[in-house]
């Protein structure tokens, strides 16, 4: 018996074995809740996150619009504070969601804010 989220988790998996972040290429991870979003710059050889964003946050929560353009500013916020540590390059993981709507968004935000993936 297969639901939407045990085929999600999944497809995460397969793409977990082919990308992994490292310290100088850390992995862009996303996480799409019903209502919010949140992403994370992760070193996999250490188990660090290195930087976080959500549509939780402070700035982005006042903010107003629809979720997809919140999370460009999501992507956008988290590619602020990578480059403030020096990161310009990561690996985008779509944690087995689509790459459409506010995953793709994310991305794109990411892409302005200065990150290459």
């Amino acid at each position: 018996m297969s639901t939407k989220v045990s085929r999600r988790e999944k497809i995460r998996y397969r793409i977990r074995k082919k990308i992994s972040g490292t310290a100088k290429t850390p992995r862009l991870s996303v996480f799409r809740s019903n209502s919010d979003i949140y992403v994370q710059l992760i070193d996999d050889t250490n188990g660090t996150t290195l930087a976080s964003a959500s549509s939780r946050d402070k700035d982005i929560k006042a903010q107003s619009g629809t979720k997809t353009e919140k999370s460009r500013l999501v992507g956008m916020a988290l590619a602020q504070k990578a480059i403030a540590l020096g990161l310009t390059a990561c690996v985008f993981d779509r944690s087995g969601y689509l790459y459409h709507g506010r995953i793709k968004s994310v991305a794109d935000g990411a892409r302005e804010g200065g990150l290459q993936f």
